[in-house]
C-alpha cells in the first residue's frame, strides 16, 4: 500500500550526529545536527542547539543532506514512454507556449515513489514539444506521498532551438529563429495592447493564451528555458537579450558549453547540463565531454544537472551518481571535474537559484524548505542509499512498488501465489 504522507504542522525535528552537507557547495562538517520546525530547515551545522520537545534522530555514521532537485524532468508526466495513454509529456495542439503541464502531473506515477526513495525531494517538470518550437510553461514540484505536488505552476518556459527547434521550424535554425523572434515580438504587441491583438490570424502565429503566457517571459518575471547543445547555438540564445533584454534565460543541456564558457559566465547566464554527454551521439554534440560542466563552472558559469533526453521521466535517481563522476575527473589526467562541495552543489542549491528559487530550497540554510535526506554514507557513492527522506519536515515512506515486488516473491512459501493487486 502506498503510504500517503500527511503534514504534522508545528512539529520539530532535531537530526544529531551526522556529516552535514548544507549543499550550497561548502565542504561537509562533521558531528553536525539540522533542526526542522514547522516544515523548514532553523539551522544546520555544528554546535547547533536542540530545541527542548523536539523528536530527536540520530545520525551517527551516516550524512545528512538537502533533499535533491532535478533540475529537468518529466517526472509524473510519463508512465509508460510508449503507451500514449500514459504518456502527457507533449501533444498536437493549436496551443504551445500556453500549454501548462501542471494540471497533468500525476503523483501517484511510479517513478515517483522511485526517486523520492533515490533522495530526489523536489523536479522541474517540463513539457516537450510537438509541432512548435515552444512546448509550454514547466512545473517545480515536490516528491511528497501525497496528492497536491505542485509547488510553483508555471514556474518557466521551455523552448528548443538547436536541432530539435529547426524540425519544428521546417527544418533550418535560421528558421526556428526567426519563428522565435516573430512570437517574442506578438507577445510584446499583445501586453502593450491586449483588447487589439486578433490571436492567430494571417499575419499572427499566437493565439491569444499562447501571447500571454510569454508576457512573463518578455518582462523577465519568468525564466526561458532554452534547450540548446551546439556552441553557435548557445552564442544565438544569449544573443537574445540584444532584443529582449529583460529575458532571464536558462540554458538547457549544452553539451558544447565549455567552448563558450567565457561569454555564458560574461552573460550571467545559469546552465542545467546533461552530465553525461560525452560523445557525438548527434552532430549538434560532437564536441561533447565529461569535462563540460568542470569547465563551465571554472569559467564562472553556475551549473546545475538535468537529464533532458536521459530517462528524464524515469531514472532521476541516477542524479546523485551523475554529480559523483564530477569528482571523480578530478584524479583523471587532463579532465576538468568538481570539488565534492561543488559537485553537491549541481543537484541542489544550483538548479534552485536557475529558477529564482534559490531562497526557497536547495540548501539547509535556515528558511530553506524542510527537504532532508539520511544517507547510509556519501551520497556521490553508488554504494550510498537514503536511509530517511524528509520533504516539508515530513518523513516519507521508501517504499516503491519494486519494493514490494521484491518483497512479496523473496522468500515464498509453498502454497497459492500472492495475489497481483494487494493493496
Amino acid at each position: 500500500m502506498v503510504f500517503l504522507a500527511a503534514p504534522v504542522f508545528g512539529q520539530t525535528i532535531a537530526i544529531t550526529g551526522g556529516k552535514i552537507a548544507i549543499g550550497d557547495g561548502s565542504a561537509p562538517i562533521d558531528n553536525g545536527t539540522v533542526v526542522i520546525s514547522n516544515g523548514k530547515i532553523v539551522a544546520a551545522g555544528r554546535n547547533v542547539a536542540v530545541p527542548p520537545g523536539a523528536e530527536r534522530v540520530d545520525a551517527s555514521g551516516k550524512w545528512v543532506t538537502p533533499g535533491l532537485i532535478a533540475g529537468f524532468s518529466r517526472l509524473g508526466l510519463i508512465e509508460v514512454e510508449s503507451e500514449g495513454s500514459t504518456n502527457d509529456s507533449s501533444a498536437k495542439s493549436p496551443f504551445s507556449a500556453a500549454i501548462d503541464v501542471a494540471p497533468a502531473i500525476n503523483p501517484l506515477a511510479s517513478p515517483v515513489a522511485v526517486s523520492r526513495a533515490g533522495g530526489v525531494t523536489r523536479a522541474f517538470v517540463a513539457p516537450a514539444v510537438d509541432g512548435d518550437i515552444f512546448a509550454g510553461q514547466g512545473a517545480v514540484i515536490d516528491l511528497g506521498g501525497d496528492m497536491g505536488p505542485v509547488m510553483r505552476a508555471r514556474a518557466f518556459q521551455f523552448v528548443e532551438l538547436g536541432e530539435a527547434g529547426a524540425s519544428q521550424a521546417g527544418g533550418s535554425r535560421a528558421a526556428s529563429h526567426l519563428l522565435f523572434r516573430a512570437m517574442l515580438r506578438e507577445a510584446q504587441d499583445y501586453a502593450r495592447n491586449p483588447a487589439a491583438y486578433d490571436g492567430r490570424s494571417r499575419d499572427n502565429l499566437l493565439l491569444r493564451a499562447d501571447a500571454e503566457a510569454l508576457g512573463p517571459v518578455i518582462n523577465g518575471s519568468v525564466p526561458l528555458f532554452i534547450h540548446v547543445e551546439r556552441a553557435s547555438d548557445i552564442l544565438q540564445a544569449l544573443d537574445l537579450r540584444k532584443e529582449f533584454p529583460a529575458l532571464k534565460p536558462v540554458l538547457v543541456g549544452a553539451s558544447e558549453g565549455w567552448m563558450v564558457a567565457d561569454q555564458i559566465a560574461a552573460a550571467k547566464v545559469p546552465v542545467i547540463a546533461s552530465a553525461l554527454n560525452d560523445l557525438p551521439s548527434v552532430f549538434e554534440r560532437l564536441n561533447a565531454t565529461q569535462s563540460n560542466i568542470g569547465r563551465m563552472r571554472k569559467a564562472g558559469v553556475t551549473v546545475a544537472i538535468g537529464m533532458i533526453g536521459d530517462n528524464e521521466a524515469h531514472q532521476l535517481r541516477y542524479t546523485p551518481q551523475y554529480a559523483g563522476n564530477l569528482v571523480a575527473l578530478q584524479k583523471m589526467p587532463g579532465a576538468a571535474g568538481l570539488d565534492w562541495g561543488a559537485a553537491f552543489a549541481t543537484i541542489t542549491s544550483a538548479p534552485a537559484e536557475a529558477v529564482g528559487m534559490g531562497q526557497m530550497m536547495g540548501s539547509l540554510k535556515p528558511g530553506r524548505v524542510g527537504d532532508v535526506v539520511i544517507w547510509s554514507g556519501d551520497p556521490l557513492e553508488l554504494s550510498s542509499t537514503p536511509e530517511a527522506v524528509y520533504i516539508d519536515g515530513v518523513k516519507q515512506s521508501l517504499e516503491t512498488r519494486q519494493t514490494r515486488l521484491r518483497d512479496r516473491y523473496r522468500s515464498l512459501a509453498p502454497g497459492p501465489l500472492p495475489k497481483a493487486y494487494d493493496r
